[in-house]
């Protein structure tokens, strides 16, 4: 029997699907459904009956008052995930991406796939389908054999830590709604000076925290200063991988609390004391050009990994055009 394949659009329609990968789960579909600005799609393949394999997509609205307005572009962390008897896992992903990328070009501009664990899965794939791949780094910590999650920290970011809590500061997880909303306030505010365009709707951690912190997919962090919330964090739980999706401080008002570092040290602590292996940092940016937050990031003691991201543009002239550039 061919293979075939179903384009879900809506959480109801949505069957009971095996999995364990986070980023590809029905939960994270529902988080975007009811988040404003986000627009998910959910891929799966089956044979028979039998899900094979399923491939999450989110396109998303650009937020920003900044140009180019209006312009819609779809996300896609990884390859998906499939059945651990599947043979052939790239023929299906080929099919599956051949579907994704015919549905979205109608209502986004580019598609990007980010993140990939294996950055030569599907390559044959993306390039019949016109992807072009620009080189990437990944940065992760190796949280594994560590007896203290500061073992491989840079010194002068152990002393900006025992600095920030002995001026008053404190990490924790968040512990209620209103200061879930309150951290989205800070996170927005923080990203918005940054002009990063798809920064989510300030819902989308409220969502997050109601869909996925129960079973431990999910933890927010937040930097506490006389009562008030100065900075934190946000990551998904996948596998044996934390990945810290949003973090920051207000290090320009509270210099001397060091909120920004505290919230990647609260991430890192509690994925070390919940058993995960890595906890990998989901944006640190171009591998040809300096980036402040990915310096920042790898005084926690990280790794450098090179990889790829492959993207696709609606306009056929310019798709060729960057095909012909990063050939």
């Amino acid at each position: 029997m061919p293979l075939k394949l179903t384009t879900y659009s809506q959480s109801r329609d949505i069957p009971d699907l095996p999995g364990t990968c986070t980023f590809h789960s029905t939960e994270l579909f529902r988080i975007y459904e009811a988040t404003s600005g986000y627009t998910p799609l959910l891929v799966v393949a089956s044979d028979d009956g039998k899900p094979l394999g399923k491939l999450l997509a989110v396109v998303q609205r650009n937020r920003s008052l900044c140009p180019p307005l209006f312009i819609k572009r779809c996300e896609i962390f990884g390859t998906g995930e499939y059945a651990d008897d599947v043979a052939d896992k790239e023929v299906i992903f080929g099919e599956m991406l051949h579907q994704l990328t015919d549905r979205v070009l109608r209502e986004a501009f580019v598609i990007e796939f980010r993140n990939l664990s294996n950055a030569l899965f599907g390559y044959k794939a993306f390039r019949r389908n016109h992807y072009f791949a620009v080189n990437w780094l990944r940065v992760y910590n190796s949280l594994h054999n560590l007896n203290r999650v500061e073992e491989r920290f840079s010194p002068s970011r152990i002393r900006q830590i025992k600095k920030g809590l002995k001026n008053g500061a404190e990490v924790r997880a968040a512990r209620s709604p209103e200061e879930v909303r309150n951290f989205a306030h800070i996170l927005f505010k923080i990203y918005s000076s940054k002009i990063r365009r798809y920064f989510p709707n300030k819902e989308f951690f409220s969502h997050l925290t109601e869909q996925m912190m129960g079973s431990g997919q999910a933890g927010i962090f937040v930097v506490i200063y006389k009562e008030k919330i100065i900075g934190g964090s946000a990551c998904l739980y996948s596998d044996d991988t934390a990945y810290l999706w949003f973090s920051g401080g207000m290090r320009k008002t509270y210099l001397l609390q060091y909120p920004g570092v505290l919230a990647v040290w609260g991430a890192l602590r509690d994925a070390r004391e919940r058993g995960f292996r890595h906890l990998e940092f989901m944006d640190v940016g171009l591998p040809f050009r300096r980036h402040g937050y990915r310096d920042f990031v790898l005084r926690f003691g990280g790794k450098q990994v090179g990889t790829r991201r492959w993207f696709r543009f609606r306009w056929i002239w310019l798709n060729r055009l960057m095909n012909l550039l990063y050939k």
